[in-house]
């Protein structure tokens, strides 16, 4: 029997109806609310309410993020909202000269920005299981295209640079 937030992935941000895991959900639905709040201009206080509410549910794509964990999610977005500034210059650091976070695709950025912010403000999560998650929730928006591979090189560089005590073997 697996712990509580750590059953293996199963499938369901591809909408197949898997159960998807408590804290993967939180970490897809943190994603979706930043891309919402970046895109849309919706607040914080009406976005995580929105999350706590109406988009819990195993169908990915009507907008749902399974069922999350409410406190992980809740930290990701307002981590990355109060440390926005320091965590965009960290990913920064691990991008082309020409090709910084504005250029990125908008659901790329928010998985980065969330990603990042556990990687630099939640020493309790190991990093690789930070970017592991990470790299599965950017299948669950793009598939089998190049951008997990982008995602998983950035959080990689963006470890090694502040967690390098943790990944060695």
């Amino acid at each position: 029997m697996s712990e509580p937030g750590k059953e293996a992935e199963t499938g369901a941000a591809k909408g197949n109806g898997a159960k998807l895991p408590r804290r993967r959900a939180a970490r897809l639905g943190a994603v979706q609310a930043l891309y919402q709040m970046e895109v849309g201009g919706a607040p914080l206080n009406e976005v995580l309410a929105e999350f706590a509410s109406r988009r819990r549910g195993p169908e990915f794509e009507n907008g749902q993020c399974g069922e999350p964990d409410p406190k992980l999610l809740e930290d990701i977005v307002r981590g990355v909202v109060k440390h926005q500034k320091e965590i965009d210059r960290a990913v920064n650091r691990h991008l082309a000269e020409d090709w910084k976070l504005p250029k990125l695709d908008a659901t790329v950025r928010a998985i980065l920005r969330a990603a990042a912010y556990e990687l630099l403000f939640r020493k309790d999560i190991p990093p690789k299981a930070s970017i592991n998650e990470y790299v599965e929730v950017s299948h669950a928006f793009f598939g089998e295209a190049d951008e997990p591979k982008f995602v998983n090189g950035v959080l990689d560089a963006l470890a090694h640079e502040h967690r390098t005590a943790e990944l060695k073997d």
